[in-house]
């Protein structure tokens, strides 16, 4: 082309440049955009963002006490992916923006479970080596095979239940600090698995409830040790320690127990304890745990054939003792023994003695001989003249 025609072309139209000015602009802004979202994702996701919360403070300071202090809240209470992330950040936008905010002393509880998604993002369970605490066995492979979730057992252990004990409930958020946090998680029942957890999906499971699969020792305590416990001196324990008792034995039963367990607080504030509980001793356990009976209803050496004409006696040196077996009352009985004192002491009183007579007297019109082999003949002849 010559230097003629050069500056013939037409210029550039206006609007071309406008689109590259345009172009660019909206380049930049989206690379801020993006650096300030991603930014700012970060910092909600820190567990600093969470403890800035005031109504978070008693979960923020349980979970510095416990043993997952190093691990981010969002590791667990948030699903995995950034898209999840950023619909939780969104949602959390939203309720600001419509002032749904609850600012009210509102307990704070977890609209769903943690997934073992979250767990397994730093324990394996096919690889890490357990150490429980004292003698228990804990399969956790076994378990994951069954479907048996994380926090069906581990719930507490970051919070310590806090919700659950009504710490959190219209409390005062200025007093929480790290002392305050520090003192709820420190009894262990709090944040380890409860025994009752364990029991109570073993019998919905109708999983065996022995002592030794769950504990190397089989857990018999010191006292159950020795020669004379089982013969002498456990119903004596029981008389004092019947809650200790109950907290083991109660599994072993195949009949449902009622009315041993503590009262809580609020029922013994509220006055509101079962009126039965003060019926329940040591000698109605006895009779209403069936593993107790595979003992109890096996006749004592004591009980002779010649026991009847000195059992008197031997009731009046430990009455107490007899009632762990009998009742005095045969018509309002737990027992599951069909001989009491009432059988035989209040006969003369009843108007159907011989239908409830442990042995046919039908036609027996006066006393016989073979009457003093339970009776005491001195009392019979009192009103059965010859």
């Amino acid at each position: 082309m010559d230097e003629d025609h050069k500056h013939d072309l037409p210029a550039p139209p206006r609007y071309r440049y406008k689109l590259i000015k345009f172009v660019t602009l909206a380049l930049f802004f989206i690379v801020v955009f993006l650096s300030l979202g991603f930014s700012g994702l970060k910092a909600t996701s820190s567990s600093e963002f969470c403890s800035s919360c005031h109504e978070m403070k008693p979960e923020v300071f349980t979970w510095k006490a416990s043993t997952h202090s190093e691990v981010d809240c969002v590791n667990c209470h948030t699903d995995p992916g950034i898209k999840q992330i950023a619909k939780d950040k969104a949602d959390g936008v939203i309720k600001n923006l419509r002032n749904e905010e609850d600012t009210t002393a509102a307990i704070i509880r977890m609209p769903k479970e943690i997934p073992d998604s979250a767990c397994e993002k730093c324990h394996n369970i096919s690889t890490r080596e357990f150490t429980p605490s004292g003698d228990i066995i804990i399969p956790h492979k076994q378990h994951s095979d069954k479907k048996i979730k994380c926090t069906q057992c581990h719930s507490s252990v970051a919070h310590g239940k806090i919700a659950d004990r009504n710490m959190t409930f219209k409390t005062d958020y200025d007093k929480w600090d790290s002392k305050v946090g520090k003192a709820a998680m420190a009894d262990l029942k709090f944040t380890r698995p409860a025994m009752e957890t364990c029991m109570d999906c073993h019998i919905a499971r109708k999983i065996t409830t022995e002592c030794s699969a769950c504990h190397t020792t089989g857990m018999v305590p010191k006292s159950h040790k020795k020669a004379d416990f089982k013969t002498k001196t456990h119903g004596i324990v029981a008389k004092t320690e019947l809650k200790d008792c109950n907290s083991c034995h109660k599994y072993m039963s195949t009949a449902p127990l009622q009315g041993y367990e503590e009262a809580s607080t609020v029922d013994k504030y509220l006055n509101q304890v079962n009126s039965d509980k003060t019926t329940k001793n040591e000698h109605t356990y006895a009779k209403e745990n069936t593993f107790c009976q595979a003992c109890h209803k096996i006749r004592p050496e004591s009980h002779t054939k010649t026991f009847i004409g000195n059992h008197g006696t031997e009731a009046g040196k430990n009455e107490q003792k007899c009632y762990t077996c009998h009742d005095s009352n045969r018509t309002n009985t737990s027992s599951n023994n069909t001989v009491n004192c009432s059988t035989c002491h209040q006969m003369k009183h009843l108007t159907n003695w011989r239908k409830g007579h442990p042995i046919p007297v039908d036609n027996v019109k006066r006393p016989e001989a073979r009457c003093y082999t339970c009776h005491v003949e001195k009392t019979c002849t009192s009103c059965h003249k010859n």
